[in-house]
């Protein structure tokens, strides 16, 4: 049986992935689930934080968001039987790669995936619900009224695949940036919220405008789309006028520009630090994914005089440490039901035949912040 690993050598500015030959043990753990795998996110490797928590190995496993059947359990296995179908992430320090045939993982990281949901959609999508439902609900802490704002709404790009189709044209596979932000305007919805986000390009900002929810209602999911491309508005200036110079009680961005220098090189559009605290209510949260975030003292002053907060989101942290075990499988439960009821309603990804694993993951680890799925 065969996987995908990830090989860091000395010297070398960029990892290797390679496909290595794995077995399982022939007896299960008491805890264990032995799952036939059916489709396995793709998403670039962070190897400073597994150093930074601990993960040294020569050999890095690829793929950890995983959906399956089950074959098999361990004798002390409650949560599941045969034949069921399961959904999960797998944690940080595991040794399966989720792109092997069959895998062993615990049962206290699975969760039963509804009938409705294909196993590629929850493969591809799982952990950015899990994000937006860490922000929202761990982070934030929404309530009926709020106003949130969202950096970066949607994102759309393509990865082009090396496999040729009959006419001996490349095939395109979709990968979309941000199923994390479009995914908390979703939760965010549908928990009562107004919705406030931001467009990188004409085609967002299309796409955001005509965004309904699946049932009730047909009013658009997001109060305005507030255009950021080619200088196109003042972001600070309309999240005021638009809340009546209150402020959002709670801004989740997806990147933060730290200092003007940088501003002018980058190609996409990152808001200003003192702007996000500029934009908070008094007791408003901002939830960052920005690892390296620096304050200076006036920015600590504003958040003081505001009453304010920042909160950093990393989603590993549910599975770095057991101590909210049963709070993150509520969380993994929550998020493939509203999946499957059409709550939270991802862009579709076009799944990547196995044999293409290794190309298109190479691609992803250049470019942070794509994604993939592989149907097995």
């Amino acid at each position: 049986m065969k996987g995908l690993f990830c090989r860091v050598e000395e010297g070398e500015t960029e990892p290797k992935f390679i496909i290595q030959e794995t077995t399982l043990p022939e007896v299960l753990g008491s805890h264990q689930v032995r799952v036939q795998v059916k489709a396995c996110g793709l998403r670039p490797l962070d190897l400073k934080l597994l150093r930074d928590v601990g993960v040294q190995t020569d050999l890095v496993p690829v793929g950890r968001e995983v959906a399956g059947v089950v074959l098999k359990v361990g004798p002390k296995v409650t949560f599941f039987q045969p034949e069921d179908e399961v959904v999960g992430i797998l944690p940080l320090d595991s040794s399966c790669s989720g792109l092997c045939e069959v895998i062993d993982v615990d049962e206290c990281v699975l969760v039963g995936k509804p009938e409705k949901l294909s196993a590629a959609c929850a493969a591809a999508t799982l952990r950015d619900g899990v994000r937006a439902y860490t922000a929202l609900h761990t982070h934030a802490g929404i309530a009926g009224g709020h106003t949130l704002l969202v950096i970066d709404g949607s994102s759309v790009s393509t990865i082009q695949s090396s496999a040729k189709v009959e006419k001996d044209s490349s095939e395109l596979v979709s990968c979309f940036l941000q199923n994390f932000g479009l995914m908390c305007i979703q939760l965010a919805a549908y928990c009562g919220l107004k919705v406030l986000a931001t467009s990188s390009s004409a085609e967002e900002q299309a796409f955001l405008e005509q965004l309904r929810p699946a049932v009730g209602l047909q009013e658009p999911l997001v109060a305005r789309v507030i255009p950021v491309f080619s200088g196109s508005s003042d972001l600070l200036s309309v999240v005021l006028e638009e809340t009546g110079g209150l402020g959002v009680d709670a801004v989740i961005d997806s990147g933060v520009c730290l200092f003007i220098e940088e501003k002018q090189l980058e190609e996409k559009f990152l808001p200003d630090k003192h702007d996000i605290i500029s934009m908070l209510s008094v007791g408003g949260q901002w939830v960052t994914s920005h690892q390296d975030l620096q304050l200076d003292p006036p920015d600590c002053r504003l958040l003081f005089l505001k009453s304010a907060s920042v909160s950093f989101l990393n989603p590993e942290v549910w599975t770095t440490s057991s101590a909210q075990q049963g709070r993150y499988l509520h969380i993994l439960k929550d998020v493939v039901e509203k999946m499957s009821t059409g709550v939270l309603r991802p862009q579709p990804q076009e799944a990547v035949p196995l044999y293409e694993a290794v190309v298109v993951m190479e691609t992803i680890q250049r470019q942070p912040g794509k994604t993939a799925v592989v149907q097995l």
